[in-house]
């Protein structure tokens, strides 16, 4: 899919959506034009330190909003990027809230500690609001910028190495799909049906966010980015018993050879299933393909089962990359936390700190039996007191309470008050998000 993660440095500053802002420093943010897109993208580039990699800008044009592409200029030059578009969050119980998605952030070298990040993040986020999204997204390619701005670690990074001949491949017994298969398929169908079928998959996932028409078109090679190199995949779609896809597995493999042994590498690109069984008849192919010996498996859920799947679990070994993965910022704390369900009937009141003021305040969420709850202010003494960044965290269940706690990021101001709102907010699985953006 191809990752822009964010960066860049950032000190007080404002402005309003699309408006061009000067703090005095002979510095203009504004909202680009669609004629800017070529010399914004190759701004873009040098922010990532990749000057080298050819231009993008056709690609940049099929992104371009009005108003959601942003550049800093100073004597005409682009000197900082921002980008954010809407898309839908699943959070836990299957709903989606609206998420402004922010991407390609990028500050020059020579114009760091200036505050423009922070102009073009107090820009953007003010307009989020008002269009209503509930929540803020983005990938952090530093830990300590962005929670400043009131934004959280709320899914891992998770992944795997596999050694094949150590694992044995999978235990017998697990649940299969009686009739089902497994197809290989062109790139041409996988652009067909894997739309439909991961729209049918992400409302199943907390932390997943929908996939454009571009996405597929970049992971299919229909249109190629310079500076992400693509390499046509194999691609194995399940069915089951009556041919709907229930499945997919997108991966590719090296081809390489210790002397006359085949030792070759597969690096799964995608693996998302509707069913547990169909999960597992995809990693059972997966780690049985001939001559590989290796399966690389960089993004999966933290908390996934694959290990335990094999007959050797000591095989799978931690991949190097394990770390916090899509950050949340919470920007409607009602609309956010009416959304998702929980995990027990009960009730907790948070004080929040939040210097922005979105979430500020003190608010009682309140859980049903059935696991629906609501999220409104009160007056009520609080249980709990935490800031914007912990209350990202927390949102999606990819943090706990007790870990906030113990970290010093959660005060329990009641006794007893994170063992019993631990529960409330616990889910089945933690949130995982497959997808860069």
């Amino acid at each position: 899919m191809g990752n822009e993660t964010n960066g860049g440095p950032g000190e007080p500053g404002s402005g309003r959506p699309g408006e061009q802002t000067d703090a005095g420093d002979g510095i203009e943010i504004r909202a680009i034009g669609e004629d800017e897109v070529e010399a914004w993208d190759r701004a873009l580039a040098k922010g990532f330190l990749r000057p080298h990699v050819g231009s993008a800008a056709e690609f940049r044009r099929r992104q371009w909003e009005p108003g959601r592409m942003v550049g800093a200029l100073a004597d005409g030059r682009f000197v900082a990027t921002f980008r954010s578009f809407d898309t839908e969050l699943t959070v836990p119980g299957g709903a989606v809230v609206t998420a402004d998605a922010i991407t390609a952030v990028t500050v020059t070298a020579t114009h760091r500690r200036r505050g423009l990040l922070r102009r073009m993040m107090t820009t953007d986020l003010e307009a989020a609001r008002e269009r209503g999204a509930a929540v803020a997204i983005l990938i952090a390619a530093e830990y300590n910028i962005y929670g400043r701005y009131g934004f959280g670690p709320a899914t891992r990074g998770h992944g795997w190495n596999i050694d094949l001949l150590r694992a044995g491949g999978l235990r017998d017994g697990l649940p299969t799909v009686p009739g089902g298969r497994i197809d290989l398929v062109e790139m041409a169908e996988l652009r067909k049906l894997g739309p439909e079928l991961f729209d049918r998959w992400r409302v199943t996932q907390a932390g997943a966010i929908a996939r454009d028409e571009l996405t597929w078109q970049r992971q299919t090679g229909e249109i190629e980015v310079p500076g992400f190199d693509w390499k046509e995949p194999f691609a194995a779609v399940h069915r089951g018993a009556d041919g709907t896809p229930t499945g997919l597995a997108v991966y590719r493999i090296d081809d390489e050879w210790d002397g006359s042994y085949p030792n070759c590498t597969l690096t799964l690109v995608d693996l998302f299933a509707l069913d547990r069984p169909t999960a597992n008849e995809l990693w059972r192919f997966v780690c049985s393909i001939d001559w590989v010996r290796k399966v690389v498996v960089e993004n999966v859920g933290a908390d996934d089962p694959l290990p335990v799947l094999l007959n050797d679990p000591r095989a799978a070994t931690p991949h190097v990359d394990n770390a916090d993965y899509m950050w949340l910022r919470v920007l409607d704390i009602e609309a956010a936390f009416n959304a998702r369900t929980y995990g027990a009937a009960g009730r907790a009141v948070l004080e929040v700190d939040d210097p922005a003021g979105y979430v500020a305040g003190r608010w009682a969420v309140e859980v049903a039996a059935d696991g629906t709850g609501r999220c409104v202010r009160t007056a009520d003494e609080p249980d709990l007191a935490l800031d914007a960044s912990a209350l990202g965290a927390l949102y999606l269940g990819g943090e706990t309470l007790p870990r906030l706690a113990v970290a010093g990021l959660v005060t329990e101001l009641r006794p007893g008050a994170v063992a019993a709102a631990d529960l409330l907010f616990r889910t089945p699985l933690t949130a995982w998000n497959i997808d860069g953006f």
